[in-house]
């Protein structure tokens, strides 16, 4: 069985993942209404990824022994100030949850609980793949600027996202 520490900020992180599943349901509602099907898509995958994210930590604290203790998920950010806003809005949340997912590994080591942080570090690993993911398309719309072309061809790139 985890520590009562432990399962407290493990039952928080769950929160922040299901939290990010809503905030990027969101912002694919927004790019959908902006016409770049693509982009929705994108963050529409992204959104179930969170959830899943969220819901790999519910299991493991279930197969610990240990409580689940769903939260209130708070409401997200409905008003975007266009594309590039929404993937820098996106890479600094993703830098909360990373620093978070850190906060887990720190008090999993602190308490040698050797268990939960062999569980948690495939976590830092998939932080380090979503800042990278999103620092990336940030990139490329910078460089694009206003080129509704390369817009386009973009979009239509991450509309090929799967699951």
């Amino acid at each position: 069985m985890i520590s009562e520490r432990i399962n407290e900020i493990l039952n928080e992180q769950i929160n922040k993942e299901f939290y990010s599943g809503y905030l990027y349901l969101s912002m694919s509602a927004y790019l959908k209404e902006l016409g770049l099907n693509g982009f929705a898509s994108w963050m529409k995958h992204q959104a179930r990824e969170e959830v899943e994210h969220g819901l790999k930590i519910f299991d493991y604290l279930i197969n610990c022994n240990s409580f689940v203790t769903l939260k209130q998920i708070r409401t997200p950010e409905f008003e975007f100030q266009g594309i590039l806003s929404i993937f820098n809005n996106i890479y600094e949340h993703e830098q909360c949850i990373t620093r978070a997912i850190m906060t887990v590994a720190k008090h999993a080591e602190e308490e040698c609980d050797r268990t939960t942080l062999n569980f948690i570090d495939w976590y830092i690993s998939e932080q380090v793949e979503e800042e990278e993911t999103v620092k990336n398309i940030i990139k490329r719309l910078e460089l694009f600027g206003d080129d509704k072309v390369a817009l386009y061809l973009m979009d239509k790139e991450l509309a090929e996202r799967t699951v």
